[in-house]
């Protein structure tokens, strides 16, 4: 009896470690899926534009500092399909595409380092610093069609 219940045991933390490595891997290759590098994005929105069934010239701001980042897949899907709807309007000659803060206060580090004449770190002060950023009404004064698809802020 023990060792029927002990071998019982034993299959199921054997099951459950397998469940759990199968999760792990589905869950690597799934941020994998989920994440549109910086340049991809880029580009996509480049061919949504110009390359579109009615293309258009694009012009990208906002993203000019970042060196790298990942963008979220899904939300890339649907600004790339909301560039190519804004090439199919009529009385639109380009696209601007700006990308500004959702919140318009956000907190940055500074570093502040000293570097010696073989370009080694030698010293370095860390300081904090808001930015008051406008916010999209300062870029849309002039348009009176606006549909906004954004959801609530912490439900995206």
């Amino acid at each position: 009896m023990y060792l029927e219940r002990y071998s019982v045991r034993i299959y199921e933390l054997s099951f459950a470690f397998i469940v759990i490595s199968l999760w792990t891997a589905e869950r690597v290759f799934n941020m994998k899926l989920m994440h549109t590098k910086l340049p991809e994005f880029l580009e996509k929105m480049r061919v949504a534009s110009e390359e579109s069934s009615n293309p258009k010239p694009i012009k990208i701001r906002g993203l000019e500092n970042l060196t790298s980042a990942k963008m979220q897949s899904l939300r890339t899907g649907r600004i790339e399909h909301a560039v190519r709807e804004m090439t199919m309007k009529d009385g639109v000659e380009r696209i601007e595409f700006q990308v500004i803060p959702r919140v318009p206060e956000t907190m940055h580090t500074v570093i502040i380092k000293g570097v010696d004449k073989d370009g080694k770190a030698k010293s370095a002060i860390l300081e904090v610093l808001n930015i008051l950023h406008p916010t999209e009404e300062a870029y849309l004064l002039d348009c009176d069609d606006i549909e906004d698809r954004r959801p609530g802020i912490g439900r995206h």
